[in-house]
């Protein structure tokens, strides 16, 4: 922000909000929705339109409607929050992207015609849901969203589901108000929508649609069927390190733009979505939107997972047992990167296999995007939902590099330092944000710096680790022996302990 800026935002007493009123005074160096947003329909809902999906997917959009295909507008739907809808709903669903580089940009995003709350308005969803012009429903709603058991399953206990399998005409989880969608277009002689997930999971489209086809056979048997025969569900893959909204963030948007806006989002330049090329009733022509289409996701997810995702978890747990509160902060410590980039070489790139790109680069490339000075990326941010986030950027790591024989000692090092992190946080009476929330508590609490006893309490988490992964010796060796030095060591010196011997 140029000097002064703040001051001269003090003057203004009553800032311009942004809308489709007032985004004619926004500054010429804005760029702005280059089509008719009053012409476009609603072809895509979306499950879960937080700062992510507003940063990523709906930009993509943004550049399908610029191309003359507005029919592919967006109904975002909250599952439960109304914050996005009633912070957007005065700006007519516009909002602003800061994008962060060594050149910073702004944009406004037109992409979304409608913004919904389904604790509040779900008749309103389902008909959404049902509608024939409806032709995919897209969802970021994190691990937790899909009501999985840590085998894959649906978790037919989980209160949601439970709530939905009594009364599946009301629903409230993602599963239950997509069955109840296709439930109606079946009845209706509507061809069924495409299922496109966008969460950071692996074979994250298969995932949804074991869900939902274990949902729909409790229910009717025959739907499943129909479901399973024209439903499509095609795995992706989304990458683009977006910090969350900040409070730095809004008044060096109004600066900027000329504009106030309630809820502007923000992220690094780079921008990835790669999507299974696999739909039911058609979908918007997004290699011509900057999206790679696809016949296999695998490879590009399992790298992204377990390169960038693996390395973020690994920055974020260790990092804040040094002290560190952003990515930067750990950018900078570059005993602490090198460590950081041994993981990724040694140990995370041998479990791949053969890829499609050069893995080399492409490690250079996160390694570059990590010191990134625009972005401000804060590792409670990363640290949230270890429980959920650990099993597919870690442990799977870890699995087929004890099949292979390949090394682990790093990879546990960031699952010991998640333990240590837990212990920390409850140590100090600070919030754990994780579905497990409660059960990591209680472990955590047990804890008494003996490295047997500590990692036996955390390990037997069926959630988390399975009971043939943490029986396996040498991957009980090796997580005994990290917790062990960075509880004797502190996190710096068990990295400097790493460090100073060669990888086995």
């Amino acid at each position: 922000m140029e000097k002064g800026g703040h001051a001269l935002m003090r003057q203004r007493a009553t800032p311009t909000v942004l809308s489709n009123r007032s985004i004619g005074k926004i500054a010429a160096t804005t760029a702005v929705p280059g089509y008719d947003r009053q012409a476009c329909s609603t072809g895509i809902v979306h499950l879960g339109p937080g700062a992510f999906h507003r940063a990523h997917q709906a930009v993509y959009i943004d550049n399908v409607l610029a191309q003359g295909e507005t029919s592919w507008a967006l109904c975002g739907v909250s599952l439960r929050s109304s914050q996005v809808r009633d912070s957007l709903m005065a700006q007519n669903n516009l909002y602003t992207l800061a994008i962060l580089d060594e050149q910073v940009q702004f944009r406004v995003i037109g992409a979304i015609r409608e913004l919904l709350t389904a604790s509040q308005q779900a008749p309103v969803v389902i008909e959404r849901l049902s509608a024939a012009t409806t032709r995919v429903v897209t969802l970021t709603i994190t691990e937790k969203g899909y009501c999985l058991t840590p085998a894959g399953d649906l978790d037919v206990a989980h209160p949601d589901i439970q709530q939905d399998l009594a009364r599946p005409e009301a629903p409230v989880s993602a599963v239950g108000f997509i069955v109840e969608g296709l439930r109606r277009r079946r009845q209706a002689g509507i061809t069924s929508f495409s299922v496109l997930s966008c969460d950071n999971l692996a074979d994250n489209g298969r995932r949804m649609a074991h869900a939902v086809q274990q949902y729909a056979s409790l229910l009717d048997p025959a739907l499943a069927r129909w479901i399973d025969s024209e439903t499509c569900f095609p795995n992706s893959m989304v990458d683009s390190i977006t910090p969350a909204t900040d409070d730095a963030l809004r008044p060096r948007v109004e600066w900027a733009t000329g504009l106030a806006d309630a809820w502007p989002v923000q992220r690094e330049a780079f921008s990835q979505w790669v999507v299974e090329d696999q739909f039911s009733c058609g979908r918007p022509s997004w290699q011509n939107a900057g999206v790679t289409m696809t016949s296999d996701v695998a490879p590009f997810e399992q790298a992204k997972l377990r390169l960038l995702n693996g390395a973020h978890s690994t920055m974020a747990y260790l990092g804040t047992l040094y002290g560190y509160a952003t990515i930067n902060d750990v950018v900078a410590d570059k005993e602490f990167m090198q460590h950081v980039k041994l993981l990724m070489h040694e140990e995370i790139s041998p479990s791949l296999g053969d890829m499609p790109f050069d893995i080399n680069g492409y490690i250079d490339s996160i390694l570059s995007r990590f010191a990134n000075p625009a972005i401000a990326h804060q590792l409670s941010q990363i640290a949230w939902d270890g429980s959920q986030k650990l099993p597919f950027r870690i442990l799977d790591t870890v699995r087929d590099n004890l099949l292979a024989g390949q090394g682990i000692e790093r990879l546990c090092f960031t699952i010991a330092a998640w333990f240590h992190f837990i212990r920390h946080r409850v140590h100090n009476e600070v919030g754990i944000v994780d579905p497990l929330a409660g059960v990591l508590a209680e472990a955590g609490h047990g804890c008494t710096g003996n490295a047997a006893s500590d990692v036996a309490r955390f390990s037997l988490l069926e959630t988390v680790f399975d009971a043939a992964l943490y029986s396996e010796p040498r991957f009980h060796r090796s997580l005994c022996a990290a917790y062990e030095k960075i509880e004797t060591r502190g996190a710096a010196g068990a990295v400097k302990y790493l460090l100073s011997r060669p990888q086995k």
